[in-house]
This record gives C-alpha cells, sequence and structure tokens, in this order.
C-alpha cells in the first residue's frame, strides 16, 4: 500500500484496513472447526497487520480529531492480536 500524504486518504486507508481485520477475524472465529480454520486465521493475521502499518502511517499525518480515532483502532487491533497469540 502506498504511503498517503494527505490527511483524509491515510485516514481513509487505515479505517478500511482496520474495517477489513474486523472482518477476516469474524471469518476466522466463524470457521474454527472448518478444515478452512488455518486459512482464514493466515488471512486475518495478514489483514491485522496491513492494518497496523496503515495505522501507523496515518498517524504521521493525522489531525488530533483522527489521531484519537487511529489509536482506538490501534487499541482494538492490538487486543485482537493479544486474543489470538
Amino acid at each position: 500500500m502506498p504511503y498517503h500524504k494527505d490527511k483524509q486518504q491515510a485516514f481513509q486507508a487505515a479505517q478500511q484496513g482496520y474495517e477489513q481485520a474486523i472482518k477476516a477475524n469474524g471469518a476466522a472465529l466463524e470457521s474454527s472447526a472448518d478444515p478452512d480454520f488455518a486459512t482464514k486465521e493466515q488471512m486475518f493475521t495478514q489483514e491485522l497487520n496491513e492494518a497496523l502499518q496503515q495505522i501507523d502511517n496515518a498517524l504521521e499525518v493525522a489531525s488530533e480529531h483522527q489521531r484519537v480515532q487511529l489509536k482506538q483502532y490501534q487499541e482494538d487491533l492490538y487486543n485482537l492480536r493479544k486474543d489470538l497469540y
């Protein structure tokens, strides 16, 4: 994902990454009894890492209001990752 200099674009990319990671987590949890679970768990891990990177990039240019929301996204994702391992 290219680095976004524009505050709004960076925030939107981080927000989208966050939402995709949340969806991937839900898909992995729903399939915990499936033989597909390992694949979905791997997809979640990849989405999670990408979302955290997008959030880090957005934090570099974020407004104060955006920074508060991005920090919340970051905390939520760290908690999901902690629960995973």
